[in-house]
C-alpha cells in the first residue's frame, strides 16, 4: 500500500512503513494531539495532506513504548471505523 508495507485489521489499515517512516491512521479527533509531536507530520504522499493519516519520523518510534503508542492509535482507528461501517 502506498509503495510500502501496511498492516490491516479486518481490512482496515492501522499502521505501515514507507521508506523509513511509520504511517499511522489516526482518528480525526486525535489528529491535533498527534501532530504536536516533533516527529509527526501530516501524510502528504500525494502532495496534499491525507485525512486521518500521519507520518512519524524514525526518531519517534525508537522505543517499544513509542511504537506501541502509535500501533494503538492505528488499531483504535480501525476498530472505531469497523463499528461505523
Amino acid at each position: 500500500m502506498f509503495g510500502g508495507l501496511a498492516f490491516l485489521l479486518k481490512g482496515k489499515m492501522t499502521v505501515g512503513i514507507i521508506k523509513d517512516e511509520l504511517v499511522v491512521r489516526v482518528l480525526e479527533s486525535k489528529m491535533d494531539e498527534v501532530l504536536k509531536s516533533a516527529n509527526a507530520r501530516p501524510m502528504d504522499f500525494t502532495g496534499k495532506p491525507m485525512k486521518e493519516f500521519v507520518f512519524i519520523a524514525p526518531e519517534g518510534f525508537k522505543s517499544e513504548q513509542q511504537l506501541h503508542h502509535f500501533v494503538s492509535l492505528g488499531i483504535e482507528h480501525a476498530t472505531k471505523k469497523l463499528k461505523t461501517d
